[in-house]
């Protein structure tokens, strides 16, 4: 199941994806949201030698949320536990 978590701001890249997926193992939990990188902070051709070399360009990302925004996460994340766990069963 899919959950958006919307930011106050209603900016669209400021919101959270989450999935929620319930399986033999247990309840798993992964949100996505827009990423943004310092691309500038490399050259090109550094940037391109990180490709060849391990195949991936790593760089940092956080989410930060208001109060609010974290409480809706919260409330988000709980129902959507109980969501999967009775459309497993069912």
């Amino acid at each position: 199941m899919t959950y958006q978590i919307v930011c106050e701001c209603h900016d669209a890249d400021h919101d959270h994806n989450v999935w929620v997926e319930a399986d033999n193992t247990g309840v798993t939990v992964t949100t996505y949201t827009t990423q943004q990188s310092q691309w500038w902070s490399l050259n090109r051709w550094q940037i391109i030698w990180l490709l060849l070399t391990q195949g991936y360009v790593k760089y940092e990302a956080n989410i930060v949320m208001t109060e609010q925004q974290a409480l809706n996460y919260a409330e988000t994340l709980k129902t959507a536990i109980k969501d999967v766990k009775n459309f497993k069963q069912s």
